[in-house]
């Protein structure tokens, strides 16, 4: 029965009665010292952010599709070029080439309008993927690797848009197992985070390597890395907001470019689709990266 007992009834293990020293308590992890820092830096953050904290939100949705309404403006006024261009180049006949591009524009200014006031969210996030798909057929566009990531991007900003106008309700259907909103707003949310970071691995691969270059990849990519297990989401986010923000305004500065300078509407391009993907960011740093992450796993455990 003693060797049953075992140690129990003895204290040990426990603080010495006699007055000896007590145990180290065990280093902390590197993931935890890593979580302690930037919990201080998020808690700074949120003191500078909170004035325009309750705006972010509707900030991020125009964000997200302001690279479609830049896009229908462009359509508009470069009417009789993009007409040319499609006939000429990608041989569509004459009357296709019209509806391709009106359709294209009231699909665009339309969804896009239902973003920003927040009304038939699904109904316009599935129309401007729409758009992201015919545009990449109808300009012979699907095959290149850049514009593939940026849109992987672009659609995964659209999908916070989706996770970010559901609130929780139960649809049932007879014979089917029910989904409600708060589920899945956590599967999308996890697709949202996932797609955001492909617009930062093409800027990694592409262009001329410099110092500098691959100072913010490195630092850029751990970031991507961080958002998608969901680790400090909301640092990382915010991390790759202000690296995007900065690149962007460095090297896409279009409005420096004469009128007709070769890359204007190359740069005027790229400049508003990395602000959809940093509005894409926004919707992740207000509204976190959801159940299925570490931040959380960490709150139940």
């Amino acid at each position: 029965m003693a060797q049953i007992r075992g140690t129990a009834g003895y204290h040990l293990g426990g603080p010495n009665p006699f007055g000896g020293p007590k145990p180290e308590a065990a280093d902390p992890s590197p993931l935890d010292a890593i979580r302690e820092q930037t919990s201080k830096i998020e808690d700074i953050l949120d003191t500078v952010s909170e004035p325009i904290k309750p705006y972010l939100p509707a900030i991020g949705r125009f964000l997200i599709v302001v690279t479609f309404l830049e896009d229908a403006l462009r359509i508009i006024t470069q009417w009789s070029d993009q007409l040319v261009y499609l006939n000429s180049y990608r041989h569509i006949p004459n009357g296709l080439t019209h509806l391709f591009l009106i359709v294209n524009v009231v699909t665009m200014v339309t969804c896009s309008t239902m973003v920003i006031v927040r009304k038939h969210s699904d109904y316009a996030v599935a129309g401007l993927m729409g758009v992201v798909i015919t545009q990449a057929l109808g300009y012979g566009l699907i095959f290149d690797l850049n514009f593939f990531l940026r849109n992987l991007s672009v659609i995964g900003g659209l999908i916070m848009v989706l996770s970010d106008s559901w609130v929780r309700k139960t649809k049932a259907f007879a014979g089917l197992p029910q989904l409600d909103e708060k589920d899945r707003k956590m599967y999308f949310q996890l697709a949202g985070r996932v797609l955001l970071i492909f617009l930062f691995v093409g800027f990694v691969f592409s262009g001329e390597w410099s110092i500098w270059r691959v100072a913010v990849s490195v630092i850029g990519l751990i970031a991507c890395i961080m958002v998608v297990v969901g680790f400090k989401a909301k640092f990382s986010a915010t991390l790759l907001v202000v690296i995007l923000s900065v690149f962007n305004v460095l090297v896409n500065n279009f409005w420096t470019l004469h009128e007709h300078h070769p890359h204007k509407d190359f740069a005027k391009y790229d400049f508003f689709q990395i602000l959809s993907i940093v509005g894409g960011l926004l919707l992740l740093v207000n509204s976190g990266p959801g159940q299925f992450s570490i931040d959380e796993k960490k709150k139940v455990y």
